[in-house]
């Protein structure tokens, strides 16, 4: 069970204490008001980061506010915890590892020892292999559809950047993406694509997975009964840290591309797990995505507190978490090329923070992770607003706009702009009506973050800017934001399912629902 060690809550911190008195003084503290009675707000809660322009000012917070929630990330010794990260000591206290995903796009070549051993040359040999690959399939044209087979961040990370960077990208390379166990996923997949010019990359740093094993294997058998031959190595490459499970696979050595222990899955874009889509778009392009993740970086990292992006955001997510006791956070990209972009925020946030014990193996006693919801721009205006605006519970969003669009039809951009920032005012601003059907109350919380473009660089700071403020969030609320323990549970249960599934009476010992769903669906 739970570890007895004293340990003082973060509940019970003093600056926690003084946030929560200042939170009920505030009382219903209405943003309308707050522009009303000063009109420079904007200038005065917004930030640029190069390319980046983050806009805050629509949040009930004051400047009280701000200082006490930085008093709190202070007490909770953030920047020390932060410097932990970047030089590769142990913050994976679950899972005694570094958490290094920093170090994948630095390109300072400072050691930074992981183990006894300096890791940054393996990086710079890793990169190095993946630009000649890349740039050999690129030039040569021997593969024109690339079919990569992951799950979870092998799969989340590398299909929302190839989406996002689409424009970026050679289109006679065709790049699809298998990560659901259901034959339907693969199956579906394999009939748009030409077996003689396909190549298959299995990313699993484990390459144990379940959901990815099963489509790798069903993959390989598809391919050799289409080309009639047992020997297919060469369709095949892997991003793997398990060479030995590699080889058995089938697949040369000089075709698996590594992955470390100190890069945790949902934190492993800028990784080998990123081959995919850096074939599509160019080496180069993938160089420069790791550029503005660095610049983020250099940012979260330099910056003071009360101007470092990652950190106001964080600190503005805990003030809606944990003392006005809002459960959700939307986000809305407006820009097409970001539609997957809110499910790869999904696990990046909820996985790393979905968390109920903290650091010392206690329970917590406050609210951690948000959960996160979203979806595409003018689509979402037309799913899910309703409960944003009219909603018995208070949602908070974050709105991201691109400046400059790649695709100038007509009017297009220029609406799609209006409606954004039409539904961050309406959101804060409301309407008074007499009809109680047409009222609405406002006051509802809204950051906006806005790209001079959605380039490879300006994606990369974006995603680094995501990734820090999770961490920061993980510091604040003592729990541990870089393993995922609550997956496994679930997985074990459906190895001892399928080691039952085929007998007479499937499961006889198990609960009366588990032995009843399994028992109609095999008289099907």
């Amino acid at each position: 069970m739970f570890n007895k060690q004293k340990r003082i809550s973060r509940s019970k911190l003093p600056e926690w204490t003084a946030l929560s008195a200042h939170q009920k003084k505030l009382g219903d503290l209405q943003i309308k008001t707050l522009f009303e009675k000063d009109h420079a707000r904007f200038d005065k809660y917004h930030l640029h980061h190069e390319h980046i322009m983050l806009d805050y000012s629509k949040q009930p917070i004051t400047p009280e506010t701000i200082e006490k929630l930085m008093a709190l990330a202070k007490a909770c010794n953030l920047e020390s915890w932060r410097e932990k990260m970047f030089t590769g000591q142990i913050i994976n206290t679950t899972e005694g590892r570094a958490v290094l995903h920093t170090a994948l796009r630095t390109p300072d070549d400072t050691p930074i020892i992981v183990e006894g051993e300096n890791i940054i040359p393996h990086v710079r040999t890793s990169l190095a292999r993946m630009k000649k690959f890349c740039d050999k399939l690129r030039k040569e044209k021997k593969f024109t559809h690339i079919v990569n087979i992951g799950i979870g961040g092998s799969d989340l990370a590398p299909s929302m950047a190839y989406e996002a960077l689409k424009h970026y990208s050679d289109r006679d390379i065709h790049v699809h993406f298998v990560s659901n166990m259901d034959g339907t996923n693969l199956a579906e997949t394999l009939r748009l694509v030409d077996p003689k010019k396909t190549l298959f990359i299995v990313t699993s740093k484990t390459f144990t997975t379940q959901e990815t094993m099963t489509n790798a294997h069903s993959a390989r058998t598809w391919l050799r009964e289409q080309l009639g031959t047992e020997d297919v190595s060469d369709h095949f490459v892997a991003a793997s840290l398990n060479i030995a499970a590699t080889k058995e696979f089938g697949i040369d050595e000089d075709h698996v591309f590594p992955i470390w222990d100190w890069v945790g899955g949902r934190f492993s874009l800028w990784s080998t797990i990123g081959l995919s889509f850096c074939i599509a778009i160019g080496f180069g392009n993938f160089q420069a995505l790791l550029d503005g993740a660095h610049s983020m970086d250099q940012h979260f990292l330099n910056a003071p507190m009360e101007e470092n992006m990652p950190i106001l955001m964080a600190m503005i997510g805990v003030w809606h978490r944990n003392f006005m006791d809002l459960p959700a956070l939307s986000i809305t990209p407006y820009d097409q090329y970001l539609w997957r972009f809110v499910n790869y925020i999904q696990q990046l946030d909820m996985e790393s923070n979905g968390k109920a014990v903290n650091r010392k193996d206690q329970p917590v006693t406050y609210k951690t992770g948000p959960i996160i919801l979203g979806d595409i721009g003018t689509n979402a205006q037309h799913a899910y607003f309703q409960i944003l605006h009219q909603g018995s519970t208070i949602v908070p969003s974050d709105f991201i706009l691109t400046a400059k669009t790649h695709n100038p039809i007509g009017a297009h951009h220029k609406m799609l702009i209006s409606n954004a920032v039409a539904q961050s005012k309406a959101l804060m601003e409301g309407q008074k009506s007499d009809d109680p059907h047409r009222h609405f109350d406002g006051n509802r919380p809204s950051n906006t973050i806005i790209l001079d473009e959605l380039t490879p660089y300006a994606l990369g700071s974006l995603l680094a800017l995501y990734e820090h403020k999770i961490f920061v969030q993980g510091i604040i609320w003592d729990i541990n934001s870089f393993d995922q323990c609550g997956v496994e549970l679930g997985k074990t249960l459906a190895k001892q399912i399928i080691n039952d599934f085929d007998k007479d009476d499937t499961c006889p010992q198990t609960d009366s629902s588990t032995h009843g769903i399994l028992n109609h669906i095999k008289s099907m």
